[in-house]
This record gives structure tokens, C-alpha cells and sequence, in this order.
């Protein structure tokens, strides 16, 4: 007779450590929100279930189901392969535990999305309105140049929510490289063409390092500016100098 086999996880957030036994039962006193920790980069396979909200992709014989936009849903439909970059949501301690995953047609869409959350009173639903709602660069844009009626035109985004997005990620999406990408600028202003490739390489080395996402993205998209023909191994070299 065969051995049981039991799926045994450990999900560890700053301070905390839980046990996830067979995905079947898990208590906490508190809800926790890992959106910052995450294992899954992204979903590489056969698209074998599409609706506007939900995509099927099956990879390695497993179908996994995420939630989308109407932005990846027009960007995969019709395709038979796709490949969707994974943002991981796993909510506990309320009536319903669930872990969720959602997909994105690019990077790019993916940490818009993820910069969305972070903002109170924006919750998964909300952001993935949006996104359904009006294309990354164009809710880049509104953000960039304070355009609260556009963003307020969501379902669900009153004026104070679509204030409070401005105020909290019209820096974000500058210094990040998201706004740059998508050939954002703030009204009256040029924005000078970096090298992407670079710049995203040396920022996630900088990350790893252990310097903020955004303060990185920050310095190193200024010496990018400064000096566009600079190596990745330069570019961190001269970040490391120049950060605080």
C-alpha cells in the first residue's frame, strides 16, 4: 500500500510563521495580506479557458485559473499560447480564506496593479476595475497630471479615492520606470528615453540588495539619464555611491 503523500507549506511574513496543511484549513487571530512576498514570477503555457474576468492556463498538466483584466483579455484573446505574469494574493483570518492569483498581460499592467493596492480604499476588485476600465497608460497619465475626473469616471472611485490615488502614486509611477515605459509625462514637462532593459536589471539587483524598490528605481533612472551608455554592473556600482 502506498505511502500517504500530504502537501505541507510554510508561509512566512516579517514576524509571523504559519503551517498550511493540505491547503485545507488554516486559522489565524488576524487577517494577513501577503501582496508583498511572492513565489510566482510567472504562468507560461496553454490557454485553455478564457472570459473576460478569468483565464485558464495549463502548465505542466496543472490549470491554473487567474483573474484578469479586460486589458489582458484583449491582449490574449485568439492566442493559443500566453504567457501571464502573476501577482499572488492570499487573505486569511476573515469567514472565507483564499488564495487568489491574478494575471497580467505585462509587467508593466502587473505593477500598476500592485501600486493601486497599496493605496487605502483601493482594494483587488477596485484595481482590476480600473485596469478594465481604462488601459495602463492611460490611467498612468491621469495619475501623472492629477486628472481626478477620468479617474473618478471608475465605477466604485469617488473624488476623495481618486484624490488619494493621485497624491499617493503620482511619485511612484515616475520614479518606477512604469510611467517611462508607457511614454508618460507630467503636463509641461520631457521625460529623456532610458535604456529599460538596464534600468529593470539594475534596479532588481539593487533590490536584492536590499534597497527599496522605488528609492532604487529612482537613483539608478537618474544615472541612466545622466550617462545612457553605462553597463548594468556600472549602473549598480555608481547606485550604491549615490543612494541613501
Amino acid at each position: 500500500m502506498g505511502q500517504r503523500r500530504i502537501l505541507h507549506l510554510v508561509f512566512m511574513v516579517p514576524g509571523k510563521c504559519f503551517q498550511y496543511n493540505n491547503m485545507a484549513t488554516m486559522t489565524l487571530s488576524h487577517r494577513i495580506y501577503t501582496e508583498q512576498y511572492f513565489m510566482i514570477e510567472y504562468i507560461k503555457g496553454e490557454l485553455t479557458e478564457l472570459t473576460p474576468a478569468q483565464a485558464v492556463i495549463e502548465a505542466g498538466g496543472v490549470g491554473y485559473a487567474l483573474n484578469i483584466s479586460l486589458n489582458t483579455y484583449s491582449a490574449i484573446q485568439g492566442k493559443r499560447d500566453v504567457k501571464l505574469y502573476v501577482h499572488e494574493s492570499l487573505q486569511t483570518g476573515g469567514r472565507d480564506d483564499n488564495y487568489t492569483f491574478y494575471g497580467f498581460a505585462t509587467r508593466r499592467e502587473r505593477e500598476l496593479y500592485r501600486l493601486l493596492i497599496t493605496v487605502s480604499g483601493v482594494g483587488a476588485n477596485t484595481a482590476r476595475t480600473m485596469l478594465s476600465s481604462i488601459t495602463p497608460a492611460e490611467l498612468c497619465n491621469a495619475i501623472a497630471n492629477g486628472d481626478e475626473k477620468l479617474i473618478k469616471g471608475v465605477k466604485g472611485i469617488g473624488l476623495k479615492t481618486a484624490q488619494r490615488i493621485i497624491v499617493d502614486l503620482k511619485d511612484k509611477i515616475m520614479s518606477s520606470g512604469i510611467a517611462e515605459e508607457l511614454h508618460v509625462a507630467k503636463s509641461g514637462s520631457e521625460t529623456t528615453s532610458v535604456n529599460t532593459g538596464v534600468r529593470d536589471e539594475a534596479v532588481s539587483a539593487m533590490t536584492m540588495l536590499g534597497f527599496a524598490p522605488a528609492s532604487s528605481a529612482k537613483v539608478v533612472t537618474a544615472i541612466l539619464t545622466e550617462q545612457p551608455e553605462l553597463a548594468v554592473e556600472k549602473v549598480v556600482k555608481e547606485a550604491l555611491k549615490r543612494i541613501k
